[in-house]
């Protein structure tokens, strides 16, 4: 007796089971609009699979950022930035004199260094032992770092540049077998950070042969790009610059131009200082002001815009 019941239920819901699509297809419509608006959720920003996705992946992207991009470690200047200076960029850092670019450079590698990194100062003009004294007169201990081999002070000549850059022809004409690079970094040091105090020192040493001078830099450029060190370098520019290279060569080949101003008003004179350009980096359009402190260092003003002068 159960079973003839049981038969008699599976087969009505048999029957309701072949019905039932028979009376859907009278009344289904050519598109399922509900299930087109599901998936255009998914899609669009505002859906909910897209705001995991979107959260996951700025994360991701985050740390990312953090591990690949460097700071300056100048009082406000870090904030002109998203993230800060892509790590391994080459940035000009342009500006009249007594604008403050040996200081920002110092300033920045004494930060840079005392957090650990290893890095190298070139210089084409002042001495090893006047640069340490600028770096002690605003209380970094730059002999401190340099026994530490965590910083190295270097200063070159115009003779080092001529000599590598007759190597580097000479290599280009196939007369030297031997790869010869644009300048010498210490033997054992590999730099998170260097400086070169100036191109336009360098570029003194090419008058009446800019043909070479340009080849030189490309090269300088590419050895850098090839170290992955964070590289700045420094060009004396006019105080309001419309040019910020001593060729203008120079500012296309380099990932960044940071630039300094000195403006005068009066009897007073006004510092600023622009991110120019930065590559891969998102930044501030504008110009801040920008002062000097006596035993300090370089302060950055990120919410005062100066515009007058220039």
């Amino acid at each position: 007796m159960a079973k003839k019941n049981v038969k008699k239920k599976t087969t009505k819901a048999a029957k309701k089971r072949t019905k039932k699509p028979a009376a859907e297809s009278k009344k289904k419509p050519l598109f399922d609009i509900g299930a087109i608006k599901k998936e255009i959720k998914k899609v669009t920003v505002g859906g909910k699979t897209s705001k995991v996705q979107t959260k996951s992946s700025t994360k991701k992207m985050a740390k990312g950022k953090e591990r690949h991009y460097v700071k300056v470690g100048i009082d406000g200047f870090d904030s002109l930035f998203e993230y800060g200076i892509p790590k391994g960029s080459s940035i000009l850092v342009a500006g009249g004199a007594g604008s403050g670019k040996t200081i920002f450079c110092l300033q920045m590698i004494a930060d840079a260094a005392m957090k650990g990194e290893k890095c190298l100062y070139m210089s084409f003009e002042e001495s090893e032992e006047r640069l340490i004294n600028h770096m002690e007169d605003f209380g970094w201990d730059a002999r401190k770092l340099i026994k530490e081999g965590k910083l190295k002070i270097v200063r070159m000549s115009s003779h080092d540049i001529a000599r590598s850059v007759e190597a580097l022809l000479a290599k280009e004409r196939g007369e030297l077998m031997i790869d010869m690079e644009p300048v010498i970094i210490p033997e054992g040091f590999k730099p998170d950070r260097i400086i070169v105090d100036s191109l336009s020192a360098i570029s003194s040493s090419f008058i009446g042969s800019e043909k070479n001078y340009r080849s030189y830099i490309e090269q300088l450029f590419r050895y850098f790009e090839k170290l992955g060190s964070t590289s700045f370098l420094i060009t004396e520019t006019e105080q309001v610059p419309k040019i910020f290279s001593p060729t203008g060569v120079e500012e296309f080949l380099a990932d960044g131009v940071i630039v300094l101003y000195s403006i005068r008003k009066g009897d007073v004179k006004e510092n600023a200082i622009e991110v120019l350009k930065c590559r891969g980096a998102r930044h501030e359009k504008k110009i801040v002001a920008m002062q000097m402190i006596e035993n300090k260092g370089i302060v950055v003003y990120p919410d005062q815009q100066v515009f007058s002068g220039i």
